[in-house]
């Protein structure tokens, strides 16, 4: 029989919602605004498409099956794993979608000349289709075997078989904390990220190399370029800040967790911690939308082509009814 829902949980659940209702709408918006504008179909945009998908997929996803998470229902093992691992496929997705946007960044102002030759259209599928392939395998690697099924068999001294084990679903429950810190954070979140940090630093190293020298130089189009390289650098920088400082707090208290099993963690700080990840999905249309002009042209003219204007029209035609009779 199920056990009633908290006003805690009502609280969670009603934020974890919200949080969905932005980043699902503000996602598609993402992926809208690219398919309808000629100008945001370069490699870039392409990874970003790639993230904004992963995006959408923790709103309408990966929020849902937190939800059921929380209130701990009773599942088999497997089927509990199953529910678990969709936010680490995710969540490897966007990082291996920021990696690709800062090497691509990074080959734009190191061989601006040979770019276009170099990052096709195809390579950069090859590259989108690479970074889900590798997801898949980081994130589902607990329902091939790294798991907590044995610790939990032994603990409770079971002998049946893996389709009668039934537990109460939650996260820590099935998924090792071995995996999340060893294999999860030390090879596949934290050195991407500081990866991506050494190529952000040498993509402003060397645009502002080329704006100093553009400086005497007669020709305005290599600086209107590089000037042009350090603005949207700058932005998808910011875009990476923001997904560090969302995810790092949690995989930090993961850590806490593994090596020191006697520390109580208060729960309100895991809490904040898994709001904090999810929410990084929602944030990334709004910084799109006030820091890179060619998205906020997309989304205006979205919204006039489709919202507003159709409203508009809706209302003339009511009104000229309306005179007509």
């Amino acid at each position: 029989m199920a056990h009633p829902i908290t006003a805690f949980q009502a609280a969670y659940i009603s934020i974890e919602v919200l949080i969905a209702l932005v980043s699902v709408p503000g996602n598609i918006l993402v992926i809208w605004a690219v398919k309808m504008n000629q100008a945001l179909r370069d490699a870039t945009f392409c990874f970003i498409v790639s993230l904004a998908v992963a995006d959408v997929a923790v709103g309408a996803l990966v929020i849902p099956l937190a939800i059921i998470i929380n209130i701990g229902p009773q599942t088999e093992f497997y089927t509990c794993l199953m529910v678990a691992c969709p936010v680490l496929i995710l969540t490897e997705s966007s990082i291996l979608a920021l990696l690709a946007i800062a090497v691509d960044r990074y080959l734009r102002v190191k061989i601006p000349v040979r770019y276009k030759s170099v990052v096709t259209p195809r390579r950069a599928a090859v590259a989108i289709a690479c970074c889900w392939i590798v997801s898949f395998l980081v994130g589902l690697t607990p329902m091939f075997g790294w798991n907590n099924l044995n610790k939990m068999q032994r603990t409770q001294e079971l002998n049946s078989s893996h389709t009668e084990f039934v537990i109460t679903c939650q996260f820590e429950t099935v998924i090792s904390m071995e995996y999340m810190v060893y294999f999860n954070f030390f090879i596949w979140v934290l050195p991407p990220l500081l990866l991506m940090l050494l190529i952000y630093l040498e993509v402003f190293n060397l645009i502002r190399k080329q704006l100093n020298k553009k400086v005497s130089s007669s020709s305005n189009d290599p600086q209107k370029y590089y000037g042009k390289e350090l603005k949207i650098a700058k932005s998808l920088a910011l875009v990476l800040f923001l997904f560090a400082l969302s995810w790092l707090p949690l995989h930090v208290l993961n850590c806490i967790t593994l090596f020191c099993p006697s520390c109580q963690t208060p729960h309100i700080l895991t809490y904040i911690a898994i709001f904090l990840t999810h929410g990084n999905s929602a944030m990334n249309p709004i910084v799109y939308a006030f820091r890179i002009k060619k998205f906020r042209t997309a989304f205006l003219q979205i919204w006039n082509q489709y919202f507003c204007c159709k409203t508009n029209k809706n209302a003339t035609s009511t009104t000229t009814a309306e005179t007509g009779n």
